[in-house]
């Protein structure tokens, strides 16, 4: 594995390949979205949304990661592992309608020792960005490479209709969703709002109404949700509240809680797979063989999921001591907001990290990726992430940054796609192995 990892490693610092076709992307948007004036969201402050370079990886730690997921969700199926998670899931996530969580999201550091798991998500974005992104790349130094099993063999907006269904399926028994509302908070006001007009239009394609809704807008009548006067089925759900507790969300949780609708992601996936104390279960062995898990999927979780403790008034010592190797995020964090590098912590920051729901993870270092910008190739963090359903791989994309963490706002970064590299095909990649300075 060490070989094929350093050859991807190469790669990823020394090709300058421009890979984006900026027209290519711009067709096929428009093409996706049906909507002539599409290209305007993505300009001005989404200029950053894509990186215009693809990003490489080991096929076999690509692999790694898939099965890295499915262990994760045999884990979770576990009903000693339901019982612990649940003792600090809000009561709202207690009770399981069915849904599995549509497009969950594993996100992965890439080390010398392999990929290690950061973080799990239900609102995981950018899987149908990313689906149109990969389908108008290049090919990388006219070799030929292609995008390879990170995007799978299959129609993925065919794939991803049916994952509605199946979540429609998995809590009414049979037939399809009549109309779907996707919805987020001041939708089109989102960063990613591109991407609710992308999943609006590939639902319409496959025959299902959709519409594009502020959750506030909703009303609870006669056992159904309604958006202007009309009943909603399903929900695919962006909003980042996963208790549902804000006030403007009221209609939603009480059709949720009636089983009046349909919303995937809900609170109880959320409190099954994302709730980042659940990951202190997760890499423990000893607990894992106590629940029956599979000694090779206890095996396989020790090596990638990075050790994560509960911060607690009683470890707190011991954790300030050890502090610079380590990451604290909250318990019901997203997007990386109020999560601190360790060695960067002040004494102020601490104290609100003891007071609040915080995990201490094991720092996992990003990779790099070198871009060219004005004509000379600075370097960006990578992480990767696996949009997933029911534990099986959707597309793999990575994300390029610089600073702490992910923030579309580095010029050089944004999502690029991920080209896997088998050994086999290291040979034939000519000059991208060389290092840049080397080529220059």
């Amino acid at each position: 594995m060490t070989d094929i990892h350093d050859s991807a490693e190469r790669l990823n610092q020394g090709c300058s390949c421009i890979t984006l076709d900026p027209a290519a992307v711009q067709a096929a948007f428009l093409r996706e979205a049906g909507d002539p004036d599409f290209g305007r969201l993505l300009r001005g402050e989404r200029q950053h949304l894509f990186s215009n370079v693809s990003v490489f990886l080991s096929d076999h730690s690509l692999g790694r990661m898939g099965h890295a997921v499915e262990a994760i969700e045999a884990v979770a199926a576990q009903e000693g592992y339901l019982e612990a998670v649940m003792t600090w899931a809000p009561a709202i996530a207690r009770n399981d309608h069915g849904p599995a969580g549509a497009f969950m999201g594993y996100d992965f550091h890439i080390g010398t020792d392999g990929p290690r798991l950061i973080e799990i998500n239900t609102n995981a974005g950018g899987a149908l960005l990313n689906m149109v992104l990969a389908g108008a790349q290049r090919a990388c130094c006219a070799t030929g490479v292609g995008l390879g099993p990170s995007i799978p063999d299959v129609d993925i907006g065919a794939a991803v209709v049916r994952m509605f269904e199946e979540e429609w399926r998995l809590q009414r028994g049979h037939g399809r969703p009549e109309r779907i509302a996707i919805v987020d908070d001041n939708p089109e006001a989102q960063y990613l709002y591109p991407e609710f007009i992308l999943a609006r239009a590939l639902l319409e394609r496959h025959g299902i109404a959709a519409v594009i809704a502020d959750p506030a807008k909703f009303a609870h009548q006669e056992g159904k949700l309604v958006h202007e006067g009309k009943p909603v089925d399903l929900v695919y759900n962006r909003l980042v509240d996963f208790s549902l507790s804000n006030p403007g969300h009221a209609a939603l949780r009480d059709a949720y809680v009636g089983g009046n609708v349909v919303l995937t992601p809900n609170p109880h996936v959320h409190a099954r797979l994302a709730d980042k104390r659940n990951l202190t279960v997760i890499c423990d062995p000893v607990q894992l063989a106590a629940w029956g898990t599979a000694p090779n999927n206890i095996e396989l979780l020790g090596a990638v999921v990075p050790k994560t403790i509960l911060v607690t008034c009683e470890s707190a010592d011991e954790l300030w001591a050890e502090r610079r190797r380590l990451f604290f995020k909250p318990a019901a964090g997203y997007g990386s907001r109020a999560a601190y590098r360790g060695a960067k912590l002040t004494r102020t920051v601490w104290a609100e990290i003891i007071e609040g729901d915080y995990v201490a993870q094991e720092y996992a270092p990003p990779s790099q990726r070198m871009v060219r910008i004005d004509g000379a190739d600075v370097p960006r963090k990578m992480d990767v992430r696996l949009y997933t359903y029911r534990g099986k791989t959707l597309l793999a994309a990575a994300r390029l940054y610089q600073g702490q963490t992910t923030n579309f706002r580095t010029e050089g970064g944004g999502f690029a796609p991920v080209l896997p590299i088998p050994q086999k095909e290291m040979a034939d990649l000519g000059e991208c192995m060389m290092p840049a300075k080397e080529r220059d």
